[in-house]
């Protein structure tokens, strides 16, 4: 079935890579490499805050103050700090934008970790520049959890094999491909931009083009998202 829809993860692959922002972060704070990874992936206690947070159990600043505890280090706007070289991939971006213009449906599926004192999304309008907006805060479920893909497909009116998925973490994949979903683990965008090109199929130009003046976010009234 051709691929008709486009649905993306926000940090880490609209950004820039996640793990060098958390390096970055730990040679400020005199940290071992390695030690936030470890509590947020091995602690359970801590990936278990992680999971309150993402589902908008918990707030940023009570999970500052939780991991703050555990890593030692001040609370205040932890997570901001811990992301504070995380930068926006104006190319993944752009790609994104292009396909869109082209006809194809695109929608963003991302973990959210609340919106203060940091906000992961700032600087992109969110509602302008997809179809449909799933955040796992507001949905009250996250990745890999299949009722947040079965969420977002339905928002956009489309199946599951009319998609190509796009996530840096592998464990969020299977779910996708057992609704029959294309899956790309992106690792950097010029790689990840050139299997979309693939899967798309060449009726769809994606680039890519460095300092392609397609539009990234204008106005889109009529997109989906779910209300806060």
């Amino acid at each position: 079935m051709p691929k008709t829809c486009l649905i993306v993860d926000f940090g880490g692959v609209l950004t820039t890579s996640l793990d060098e922002a958390v390096r970055g972060f730990e040679t400020r704070e005199g940290l071992a490499s390695g030690t936030v990874r470890q509590h947020w992936y091995r602690d359970p206690v801590m990936t278990g805050f992680t999971d309150e947070l993402e589902r908008g159990r918990m707030t940023q600043s009570e999970w500052n103050n939780c991991a703050g505890h555990a890593l030692g280090v001040r609370a205040d706007n932890l997570l901001g700090r811990i992301f504070a070289d995380l930068r926006v991939d104006e190319r993944m971006l752009r790609a994104v934008a292009r396909a869109r213009s082209q006809g194809v449906k695109v929608g963003l599926l991302s973990n959210s970790v609340g919106m203060s004192p940091w906000n992961l999304y700032q600087g992109v309008d969110l509602q302008a520049a997809f179809d449909a907006v799933l955040l796992s805060g507001q949905s009250g479920t996250r990745k890999p959890d299949i009722a947040m893909y079965e969420l977002i497909t339905e928002m956009l009116g489309v199946s599951g094999e009319e998609c190509v998925f796009v996530d840096d973490n592998a464990v969020n994949l299977p779910p996708a491909q057992a609704m029959g979903m294309t899956t790309v683990l992106h690792h950097e965008s010029e790689q990840s931009i050139a299997l979309l090109t693939q899967i798309l199929g060449s009726s769809v130009d994606l680039g890519p083009r460095r300092g392609s003046s397609a539009p990234v976010a204008r106005g889109n009234p009529g997109a989906r998202t779910l209300p806060v």
